[in-house]
């Protein structure tokens, strides 16, 4: 790896793309910023190293470098040392996990790419909070998830809130954004992926038949934490599932729903 670079002046110019990470017009991973992917703690570093985006430098305690001597290995991005406290002026907030990686964005796959050779997509309309949206990427890395399909009013996955809770698997499950909203449905269906949406209501069919139902194939659509699925994706579906619950309880957390969805969709149940 490239020397460890120490430095104990808050104001270095070279910490810059660390700055101000409370600060919502300066971040650098909001739109508007400069665009870039921010891990954070060892074990999402370790996996944005591992990961198709190229890292354009680390600030940490040396303690934490030393956690990640072999992983740095064959990185020559600068890896800038120095004290939590100095660390906490710079982010603007202790930061317990004591390193961070900033990296360049990647262009996403096209919608094609993503479907070839997957069996179980998630198809995700209106999922705005980025904790739910990160645990949902999780859930997917977890439970054999191939892809997931992104349609409107949802958060941008490479958020750093969403890269962390995560735990940095949104970078390693493939993803892409749905401009044409429903129409790109048509084109996940005519690669074979029957339309699954989970939703509450009467009539669907009960999520422990769906494999039956759908066959080898599935693409599971789930809507916002609030009112669910709009009647647009609704009516665009090949049918309705649910996930059947205790009287009194009508639904559960997005990213909860996914993990039943995901587990029993993908052979794990």
């Amino acid at each position: 790896m490239a020397p460890l670079i120490y430095l104990d002046d808050p104001a270095d110019g070279r910490l810059d793309e660390f700055r101000d990470l409370t600060t919502a017009d300066r971040r650098p991973d909001r739109p508007g910023g400069r665009g870039l992917v921010i891990a954070e703690g060892t074990v999402v570093v370790r996996r944005l190293l591992e990961s198709r985006y190229r890292v354009r430098a680390l600030l940490g305690v040396e303690r934490r470098f030393a956690e990640l001597a072999d992983d740095l290995a064959d990185v020559t991005a600068p890896a800038y040392v120095t004290s939590a406290d100095t660390m906490a002026e710079v982010v603007g907030f202790h930061l317990n996990r004591g390193v961070l990686a900033v990296a360049d964005r990647v262009p996403q796959p096209p919608l094609t790419e993503v479907l070839a050779g997957a069996r179980v997509l998630a198809v995700l309309e209106g999922v705005g909070d980025h904790e739910n949206l990160g645990s949902l990427f999780r859930n997917a890395a977890a439970l054999g998830v191939d892809g997931v399909l992104l349609g409107p009013g949802c958060a941008d996955p490479l958020y750093r809130r969403s890269v962390r809770v995560s735990m940095g698997h949104v970078l390693r499950v493939p993803f892409t954004r749905l401009d044409d909203w429903p129409g790109a449905l048509e084109v996940v269906r005519e690669h074979g992926f029957p339309i699954a949406a989970l939703t509450p209501r009467p009539g669907a069919v009960e999520l422990t038949k769906l494999p039956s139902v759908a066959g080898e194939r599935v693409a599971l659509m789930l809507g916002s934490e609030g009112h669910g699925l709009s009647e647009q994706a609704l009516a665009s579906a090949d049918l309705a599932v649910r996930i059947p619950m205790a009287g009194g309880v009508d639904s559960l957390n997005i990213a909860t729903a996914a993990a039943v969805a995901f587990y029993e969709v993908t052979g794990r149940g």
